[in-house]
């Protein structure tokens, strides 16, 4: 299984004088770490999808502002957020197998704020690098069909994005 990952990283494209700490190293996280972490979540996760060849995954990383414009296009809500998730197999459309075989298979959009992930980082004490891999998790746990309506569900995912980092190095504790 090979995931293709389109990276946009409009944070920096956008305001090349933005500065953000990522802790220790100061290192951004590369698009083969990225894709390396996609596909190694894929592989160890239960999927409720159609099994493909190959996944293909568009993130986008942004401020504040271009999140909290995609937040109230689509969600209605006029505030920045972290993370969002936009799924393409939300829909009931047989997949054919012949494209399953050939095509790698869309699974959607995460955008993640660089913005409120450093917020977050500092006030939970851990690197940016940690915070953006947690995000990161989320959404993607979002592409393959998990929700959290209720405390029950969202304990379960959150375990999952623990059991998620701790598999590419990242220990995180929940509370």
């Amino acid at each position: 299984m090979q995931v293709e990952l389109y990276l946009q990283d409009s944070f920096y494209e956008s305001s090349p004088e933005k500065t953000v700490n990522f802790g220790d190293n100061d290192n951004r996280i590369t698009a083969e770490t990225w894709e390396n972490w996609f596909n190694r979540w894929l592989e160890i996760l239960d999927l409720d999808i159609p099994i493909a060849k190959a996944y293909e995954i568009g993130l986008l990383l942004c401020d504040d502002g271009e999140i909290q414009s995609l937040n109230l296009q689509y969600r209605h809500q006029d505030k920045p957020t972290d993370v969002l998730a936009f799924a393409a197999l939300e829909v009931d459309v047989p997949v054919n197998e012949e494209i399953l075989a050939s095509a790698p298979l869309y699974l959607g959009d995460i955008i993640v704020s660089i913005d409120t992930a450093s917020r977050q980082a500092q006030q939970q004490k851990h690197p940016l690098q940690t915070e953006l891999a947690w995000l990161a998790s989320h959404g993607l746990l979002h592409l393959v069909g998990w929700d959290h309506p209720d405390e029950e569900s969202l304990l379960r995912m959150l375990e999952q994005q623990v059991y998620l980092l701790k598999t590419i190095g990242i220990a995180i504790d929940i509370e």
